[in-house]
Protein backbone atom coordinates (compact mmCIF):
# COMPACT_ATOMS: atom_id res chain seq x y z
CA UNK A 1 0.00 0.00 0.00
CA UNK A 2 1.53 3.50 -0.75
CA UNK A 3 -0.04 6.78 0.20
CA UNK A 4 -0.11 9.15 -2.58
CA UNK A 5 0.12 13.42 -2.05
CA UNK A 6 -0.83 16.51 -3.62
CA UNK A 7 2.52 17.46 -4.96
CA UNK A 8 3.63 15.44 -8.21
CA UNK A 9 7.19 16.72 -6.66
CA UNK A 10 6.87 14.88 -3.27
CA UNK A 11 8.54 11.82 -2.46
CA UNK A 12 6.45 9.16 -1.11
CA UNK A 13 7.35 7.61 1.77
CA UNK A 14 5.36 4.72 2.25
CA UNK A 15 6.52 3.61 -1.25
CA UNK A 16 9.94 4.04 -0.13
CA UNK A 17 9.92 2.26 3.03
CA UNK A 18 8.11 -0.62 1.02
CA UNK A 19 10.77 -0.60 -1.31
CA UNK A 20 13.06 -0.72 1.10
CA UNK A 21 11.54 -3.61 3.76
CA UNK A 22 10.90 -6.08 0.17
CA UNK A 23 14.31 -7.05 1.39
CA UNK A 24 12.68 -8.71 3.99
CA UNK A 25 11.07 -11.01 1.73
CA UNK A 26 7.42 -10.22 3.13
CA UNK A 27 4.83 -12.25 3.07
CA UNK A 28 2.97 -9.55 4.32
CA UNK A 29 3.20 -5.88 4.11
CA UNK A 30 1.31 -3.28 5.13
CA UNK A 31 2.38 0.45 5.26
CA UNK A 32 -0.43 2.85 6.76
CA UNK A 33 0.27 6.87 6.96
CA UNK A 34 -0.80 7.44 10.00
CA UNK A 35 -0.22 10.76 10.35
CA UNK A 36 -3.96 12.39 9.57
CA UNK A 37 -4.47 11.33 13.38
CA UNK A 38 -1.53 13.48 14.71
CA UNK A 39 -1.43 17.47 15.14
CA UNK A 40 0.46 18.10 11.58
CA UNK A 41 0.25 19.77 8.42
CA UNK A 42 -2.16 18.15 5.81
CA UNK A 43 -0.98 15.75 3.42
CA UNK A 44 2.06 15.24 6.19
CA UNK A 45 4.16 11.72 6.28
CA UNK A 46 5.78 11.88 9.45
CA UNK A 47 3.62 9.01 11.47
CA UNK A 48 3.66 5.35 10.12
CA UNK A 49 2.42 2.29 11.30
CA UNK A 50 4.22 -1.36 9.45
CA UNK A 51 2.96 -4.66 9.38
CA UNK A 52 5.42 -7.07 8.41
CA UNK A 53 5.21 -10.56 8.04
CA UNK A 54 8.22 -12.53 7.45
CA UNK A 55 10.21 -16.00 8.18
CA UNK A 56 13.24 -14.00 8.93
CA UNK A 57 12.21 -13.04 11.92
CA UNK A 58 11.70 -16.86 12.95
CA UNK A 59 14.37 -17.58 15.76
CA UNK A 60 14.39 -13.53 16.43
CA UNK A 61 13.94 -12.09 19.55
CA UNK A 62 11.52 -9.06 18.66
CA UNK A 63 14.23 -6.12 19.98
CA UNK A 64 15.78 -7.21 17.40
CA UNK A 65 13.32 -7.55 14.85
CA UNK A 66 12.65 -3.55 15.52
CA UNK A 67 16.37 -3.40 15.47
CA UNK A 68 16.76 -4.33 11.22
CA UNK A 69 13.96 -2.27 10.61
CA UNK A 70 15.08 0.86 12.37
CA UNK A 71 18.66 0.04 10.15
CA UNK A 72 16.89 -0.44 7.22
CA UNK A 73 15.22 2.94 7.28
CA UNK A 74 17.84 5.38 8.97
CA UNK A 75 17.79 7.57 6.82
CA UNK A 76 13.71 7.56 6.69
CA UNK A 77 14.25 7.94 10.51
CA UNK A 78 16.87 10.92 10.35
CA UNK A 79 14.43 12.90 7.96
CA UNK A 80 10.82 12.96 7.38
CA UNK A 81 9.55 10.03 9.55
CA UNK A 82 8.81 11.35 13.34
CA UNK A 83 7.15 8.15 14.41
CA UNK A 84 7.40 4.46 13.08
CA UNK A 85 4.89 1.97 15.21
CA UNK A 86 6.31 -2.00 14.45
CA UNK A 87 4.16 -4.83 14.25
CA UNK A 88 6.36 -7.44 12.67
CA UNK A 89 5.59 -10.99 12.95
CA UNK A 90 6.77 -14.58 11.62
CA UNK A 91 4.23 -16.40 9.36
CA UNK A 92 3.30 -18.63 12.14
CA UNK A 93 2.54 -15.06 14.85
CA UNK A 94 1.19 -13.83 12.29
CA UNK A 95 -1.48 -17.03 11.49
CA UNK A 96 -2.19 -17.27 15.61
CA UNK A 97 -3.76 -14.06 15.35
CA UNK A 98 -6.04 -14.69 12.97
CA UNK A 99 -3.85 -12.01 10.79
CA UNK A 100 -4.98 -9.17 13.36
CA UNK A 101 -2.56 -6.26 14.56
CA UNK A 102 -3.34 -3.85 17.49
CA UNK A 103 -5.56 -0.68 16.19
CA UNK A 104 -2.91 2.54 16.78
CA UNK A 105 -4.18 4.95 19.71
CA UNK A 106 -5.37 8.26 18.97
CA UNK A 107 -3.07 10.98 19.19
CA UNK A 108 -3.04 12.96 22.56
CA UNK A 109 -0.93 15.31 22.28
CA UNK A 110 0.09 18.28 19.85
CA UNK A 111 -2.62 20.67 21.41
CA UNK A 112 -5.66 18.75 20.22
Amino acid sequence: MTVSVDSPDSVDIAALIEHKLAAFEPQWLQIENESHRHNVPPNAQTHFKVTLVSSRFERMMPVKRHQQIYAALADELAGPVHALALHLYTPEEWQARGGARPDSPDCRGGGR
